[in-house]
């Protein structure tokens, strides 16, 4: 397969790759673009290997992963909001939608990474394994951890929804 025929038929899923493990589009963007730009340099080398998607998958998950370790990742500009003057929104699946992201970002890099890895793209441990570099006894425990973490964010939702 060559180069062009790669990014055709695989460009716009490494887009949603980097979507689902960001939560923002312009990232998602770059990271897909580093992801083939690396690709390119050494496109003999990728198409070579047994799963050439597989290898730009790890590219793009390493970058992301790199992308969060430094200090420009985490600043953001936002509004000061008062949520006292806030109009709620009725709309309650983004609503829902929006408080998943939010407890998505709370989780380490890492931890989101597995999560999308195995319910977004539906990988195993032994493939997600071999993308991070780690086992996948360590998969099953980052992903053990990040549920839970998940679940306690959604029941302190619940519990400040019935409050309000």
């Amino acid at each position: 397969m060559e180069f062009e025929e790669y990014v055709s038929a695989r460009g716009q899923e490494l887009v949603r790759l980097g979507f689902t493990v960001s939560g923002d589009y312009q990232r998602a963007e770059d990271l897909a673009q580093i992801a083939l730009m690396q690709a390119f340099r050494s496109w003999r080398k990728v198409r070579g290997a047994d799963d050439p998607h597989h290898y730009v998958r790890r590219i793009l998950v390493n970058e992301f992963l790199s992308m969060t370790r430094r200090r420009s990742y985490t600043e953001a500009p936002t509004a000061d909001i008062d949520p006292q003057h806030t109009v709620p929104d009725h709309a309650t699946g983004i609503a829902d939608s929006d408080h998943l992201w939010r407890s998505l970002a709370t989780l380490t890099a890492r931890e989101r990474v597995v999560l999308v890895l195995r319910y977004y793209q539906d990988l195993d441990d032994q493939t997600i394994a071999g993308l991070l570099g780690i086992k996948p006894s360590s998969v099953r425990a980052t992903a053990s951890r990040a549920l839970a973490a998940l679940r306690k964010t959604r029941e302190s939702h619940r519990v400040d929804e019935r409050l309000s």
